[in-house]
């Protein structure tokens, strides 16, 4: 048997190809405008108005998308996300096949900071914002914010994958993830 069949026969789709396009753009765009900050502020610029635009289309794919992209699906509450939380301090959190609790308020977390970038970045290029204080720090304290969230994302991806014996950023490129189990939450 074929191994590419074989994969296939024991995986399922679950991240869409707009899903993983936008979450390999945003990753793209948050790289090069932390890359450029301060720098080349016409190339940081563009990046976090791609950003924005990424940011608002999530924004309408998370109400308006279907399955794995709906936010419905994966907002939770913030005692689901702290039960999941002690779940997996003590090594026995299920496995979801699409976002777990911590992944999908992850998720809401890293919109929520990056769009307050991207706001407060525009407000700094009009003449009413530009040169305000406030505006300024907000967008660099949340500009340093989002490094913090995306170094938990990428420990919490990692732990994902340890524990679940699977490779999740594989995951994000092919839109496939492992057949979910009886005990695993679809």
């Amino acid at each position: 048997m074929n191994a590419t069949v074989s994969t296939r026969e024991t995986s399922v789709k679950v991240w869409s190809p707009y899903v993983r396009l936008f979450h390999w753009s945003l990753v793209l765009c948050v790289a090069v405008a932390w890359l450029s900050s301060g720098e080349i502020m016409k190339v940081h610029e563009l990046a976090g108005y791609c950003a924005g635009v990424l940011i608002a289309s999530r924004l309408i794919a998370g109400l308006a998308g279907s399955g794995y992209t709906r936010f419905r699906q994966f907002g939770r509450g913030p005692r689901t996300v702290s039960s999941y939380l002690v779940d997996v301090a003590h090594g026995d959190e299920r496995r979801y096949l699409g976002h777990n609790p911590a992944g999908g308020a992850m998720v809401l977390a890293l919109l929520a900071c990056l769009a307050g970038i991207a706001l407060t970045g525009w407000m700094q290029t009009t003449d009413a914002w530009w040169g305000v204080g406030w505006v300024e720090d907000m967008h660099k304290i949340l500009g340093n914010g989002i490094l913090v969230l995306v170094g938990l994302h990428v420990c919490g991806v990692l732990l994902a994958s340890l524990r679940h014996h699977e490779n999740l950023v594989r995951a994000m490129v092919t839109g496939r993830k492992r057949a979910p189990s009886p005990e695993d939450v679809t």
